[in-house]
């Protein structure tokens, strides 16, 4: 017994029409009917009366419709699961972040998958929120991290909290230290400070301005509209101090002061999100489970 033999035989049992049956298997009508012929010797039993317009199984067909289906379904099953085993060593994964993340979150994590899957290509897209959650929507990105609240409503996405990271005051250690001096610092010592500020569209810029106009002040700015890497440069540079992620500061090395922010603080939530009603490749998931352990 064949496998092919099985899959003309469903065909046939499905669509009771030979011509059909071998239009839908792509194969001629002559060669699917010779292995429909040479099952049935093979079984011992024919599966099929044929009348002349009326295809219909015999009892032997029915006994045996249902059992090819499953191992049908078993074989696709099976070649699926080897697929996605494959992807982990030829896939890719497409995944977008906030440009913080990608310099406080993602290094570690990337490290750790490519060397674990040294065949699977990661395409990283930076971007604020708003634009992940687009890319994502229309297909673009596999998996997202962003910061919540969400921009805007997706219901269309699933997220997973990933982590709550506080945010820090960076300067110049050859300026001079931020609000008093103190060890800690309130987002209404920074009055009067002058701020380095991300680009509009940046999660980190509407944040800092909410807070301090919430404190009860308008915020200056030396320079705004950098990246991440430009803004920690124009910091170490003295024009200015910018709140970042603790993690960002952490890992920027040498050249700059960081004094936390004084209760009750700032922070933000990080979440990874993937679309609802796609279930992400083999190999997006895998890198989905790492980011959500090393986020816990």
């Amino acid at each position: 017994m064949q496998f092919q033999q099985l899959q003309y035989f469903v065909a046939v049992a499905e669509t009771r029409h030979f011509t059909r049956a071998a239009e839908l298997v792509h194969v001629a009508q002559p060669s699917l009917s010779q292995q429909i012929k040479a099952l049935e010797r093979e079984l011992g039993a024919d599966l099929f009366l044929r009348a002349r317009g009326n295809i219909t199984l015999t009892a032997a067909g029915e006994a045996l419709l249902p059992l090819a289906r499953r191992i049908l379904a078993d074989a696709d099953t099976a070649r699926q699961e080897v697929q996605e085993l494959a992807q982990l060593r030829r896939g890719r994964v497409r995944l977008g972040a906030t440009p913080s993340l990608c310099t406080g979150l993602l290094p570690d994590v990337l490290r750790a998958f490519h060397d674990r899957y040294p065949g699977v290509r990661l395409l990283v897209e930076e971007g604020g929120s708003h634009d992940l959650v687009r890319e994502l929507a229309r297909g673009a990105l596999d998996l997202a991290l962003v910061v919540l609240p969400l921009p805007a409503p997706a219901p269309a996405l699933t997220t997973v909290e990933l982590l709550r990271e506080d945010l820090v005051v960076v300067s110049s250690p050859e300026a001079p230290a931020p609000g008093h001096g103190g060890r800690v610092v309130g987002i209404a010592d920074l009055e009067g400070e002058r701020l380095v500020m991300f680009r509009h569209g940046y999660d980190l810029r509407e944040l800092t301005v909410a807070a301090c106009r919430s404190a009860g002040f308008e915020p200056e700015f030396a320079v705004e509209g950098g990246e991440m890497d430009a803004v920690l440069g124009f910091v170490r540079a003295g024009l200015g101090v910018a709140v970042v992620p603790r993690m960002v500061a952490a890992r920027a090395g040498t050249g700059l002061r960081v004094t936390p922010l004084a209760r009750p603080g700032l922070d933000r939530v990080i979440a990874l999100a993937h679309r609802s009603d796609v279930a992400p490749p083999r190999a997006a998931r895998e890198l989905q489970r790492m980011l959500i352990e090393r986020g816990g």
